[in-house]
C-alpha cells in the first residue's frame, strides 16, 4: 500500500472530507520540551517560575488550552472540533527542561493530534514569552506526538 498526502491532490490543497466517517472517541497526547538556561534555576520554587508577569506555568496552561481550542483557526486545513477535554501538565526536570504535556479528547470523525500539538506549542511559547525578560537563551527543543487513539489506527511512541 502506497502512502499519500491526504490534504493535497493533483489540483490543490483541500480540507479532507470526513462526512462518511464514524464518530469515535479520539484522544491525543503531545509533548514539548523547553530548555531553560542554568541561571534561571534560582527563579524556580515549588515547581513554578514566578515573574513580575505572574506565575509562568499557570499562565502557560491557560494559554495552551486556548491554543488547542483555536487550532482550526491557526492551521488552515484542520477541522473545527468540539473538544471534550484539554489538559496541560507542566513540570521541570533536573536538566532544567520544562516538560509540557498536552492531552486533547473529543467524540468525532477526525483526530485531535493537531489540538494536542498546538496546546503544547502555545504553552511553550508562553513560557518563552514570560521568561524572555530574564534570558533569551531559552530553547524550545522539541514538540512531538506521544500517543493517539481512536479512528483508523492508534499510535504510541
Amino acid at each position: 500500500m502506497t502512502k499519500k498526502f491526504t490534504h493535497i491532490d493533483k489540483n490543490s490543497p483541500h480540507m479532507v472530507d470526513v462526512g462518511q466517517k464514524e464518530v469515535t472517541q479520539r484522544t491525543a497526547i503531545a509533548q514539548t520540551t523547553v530548555q531553560l538556561p542554568e541561571d534561571m534555576k534560582a527563579h524556580i520554587a515549588d515547581g513554578e517560575i514566578k515573574t513580575l508577569k505572574g506565575p509562568v506555568f499557570q499562565t502557560a496552561i491557560i494559554a495552551g488550552i486556548q491554543g488547542a481550542k483555536r487550532t482550526s483557526e491557526l492551521i488552515p486545513l484542520c477541522h473545527q472540533l468540539n473538544l471534550n477535554k484539554v489538559d496541560i501538565q507542566i513540570s521541570v526536570n533536573e536538566e532544567l527542561e520544562v516538560v509540557i504535556t498536552s492531552e486533547a479528547k473529543c467524540s468525532g470523525k477526525t483526530g485531535v493530534e493537531m489540538e494536542a500539538l498546538t496546546g503544547a506549542s502555545v504553552a511553550a511559547l508562553t513560557v518563552y514569552d514570560m521568561c524572555k525578560a530574564f534570558s533569551h537563551n531559552i530553547v524550545i527543543k522539541e514538540t512531538k506526538l506521544v500517543k493517539k487513539t481512536g479512528g483508523k489506527s492508534d499510535y504510541i511512541v
